[in-house]
């Protein structure tokens, strides 16, 4: 069983709701600096337009003479390059002042308008830029026109927008800085509480999940996962004694009983009905000895001590070996046993003697349930620097749904085979394979019989007590 990786992606929940935050943040952050920039853009066209409006009604007091000293009178304080005025008779033609001829596209009703552009190559006293201008008829019959730069003004919102721009990008670099530092903590206690899981996946239950000091919601699901596994390495340790003491407790009085049938046949008339009734009872209790001595078989490996004897072995003898002790079942059977393997293959690392008892199992299986004529096959490869071992037959097969039961004990897949055996020969080889920390898939061979795989890339192993 794999665990999901939480430091992939989005998959933390730490990290999605500081990410979330930090998002709403930064859209909250924009649009209050929006709302600002745009409150400020209007107040300032607003104040062009008032203050241009405040010279139209000054200068519409003024006619003659009076006007012109005016004019000439503020032009002194106007700033060159934003405020300008053309004074022009009642043809339009200019009299005096910076704009000599009125702008193209404003209308002479005395409003005030705002011009796109009001630049022109043959008047270079209009403004370069956008501009309110207003043309208005004076008392004497002539035209007055006012204008002012709004680049000065737009110059005032850029400074604005730069502000609020950096501001912006000062709230983004300490959010993602926040949302990243922030969220390692949450991930290194679901790392440390990650490993402590996958060592009790892999059959340590007597491992807790760690616990800190702070006494949070993380802590409050590790002590109520840690009484679960308290309660449930209670009961399977009281089951697993039953079974365990039952299995033993038995072997004797069956040793003895086979003894009794075997005195009281020796004493039967030979060809008699009692010494062919008494050899099935001899043949049942043998069978039934047999089981009890696998299910101890099956106690013993689930003892993780085992692993003090593992060494680093060289797994081609061992196939070579294995090849060599089954090829006469196999001509007996009419199969065809084949070995293929490179020269060389990885080293393993593990229990030599038990690796090859669940490799004959598995062989012994395929031979049993693959018809005359068929084909057996061992086949060895180095699998991204790990050794990869199959046993292919063109047998019928496991079926896809009953794949992951026949490890389990007593299981078989047809309770009226001839050759069904009694269960617990796969769950003798899934006992080996889990205590190396290896894995066993069954899938379909290229001749459709069965395929089984061991792989021998190590997993977590649970640490040993």
């Amino acid at each position: 069983m794999s665990l999901l990786n939480p430091s992939k992606g989005w998959r933390s929940s730490s990290s999605r709701l500081l990410a979330l935050y930090s998002a709403l943040f930064v859209v909250w952050s924009c649009l209050l600096m929006g709302v600002m920039y745009y409150e400020v853009s209007n107040y300032l066209d607003n104040l062009s337009r008032h203050s241009i409006m405040q010279r139209q009604h000054l200068f519409s007091r003024f006619h003659g003479e009076q006007l012109d000293e005016a004019l000439i009178a503020s032009s002194t304080f106007d700033q060159r390059g934003v405020d300008a005025y053309g004074l022009f008779d009642a043809f339009h033609r200019p009299l005096h002042g910076l704009i000599q001829q009125i702008p193209e596209g404003l209308p002479l009703d005395g409003k005030v308008h705002e011009l796109a552009n009001c630049a022109d190559p043959h008047d270079p006293g209009l403004p370069p830029d956008s501009c309110d201008a207003v043309a208005t008829p004076t008392l004497d019959g002539r035209w007055l026109v006012l204008a002012r730069d709004n680049g000065s003004l737009f110059a005032v919102n850029r400074i604005i927008l730069h502000a609020l721009l950096w501001g912006v990008s000062l709230t983004i670099i300490p959010g993602i800085a926040g949302w990243y530092l922030l969220r390692r903590r949450p991930l290194r206690r679901i790392h440390a509480l990650q490993a402590s899981a996958q060592a009790i996946v892999a059959g340590n239950l007597n491992h807790r999940l760690p616990l800190s000091s702070r006494r949070d919601e993380l802590d409050m699901l590790a002590a109520i996962v840690n009484a679960m596994l308290e309660r449930i390495e209670r009961l399977v340790n009281e089951v697993k004694g039953v079974c365990d003491n039952i299995a033993h407790d038995l072997r004797t009085p069956l040793t003895r009983l086979r003894a009794q049938l075997y005195r009281i046949q020796q004493q039967a008339a030979e060809g008699s009905s009692e010494a062919a009734q008494l050899d099935q009872v001899i043949a049942e209790t043998d069978t039934l000895m047999a089981r009890f001595r696998a299910l101890l078989r099956i106690s013993e490996l689930e003892d993780q001590q085992r692993r003090s004897g593992f060494v680093l072995f060289d797994p081609l003898p061992l196939l070579q070996e294995l090849h060599d002790f089954y090829l006469p079942l196999a001509e007996e059977g009419q199969l065809t046993l084949s070995l293929q393997a490179p020269s060389s293959l990885p080293s393993l690392t593990g229990d030599r003697a038990l690796l090859f008892e669940a490799l004959s199992n598995l062989l012994s299986n395929s031979i049993k349930f693959t018809p005359a004529g068929g084909q057996v096959q061992v086949r060895a490869s180095d699998h991204a620097g790990s050794c990869r071992i199959e046993v292919l037959d063109s047998g019928p097969g496991i079926p896809a749904d009953k794949r992951t039961a026949v490890f389990q004990r007593f299981y078989r897949v047809d309770d009226n085979a001839q050759n069904g055996g009694f269960g617990l020969g796969l769950s003798i080889v899934a006992a080996i394979v889990h205590l190396h920390g290896f894995s066993l898939d069954v899938g379909v061979s290229e001749w459709g019989g069965a395929r089984l795989t061991l792989d021998c890339r190590q997993r977590l192993l649970p640490a040993t007590e």
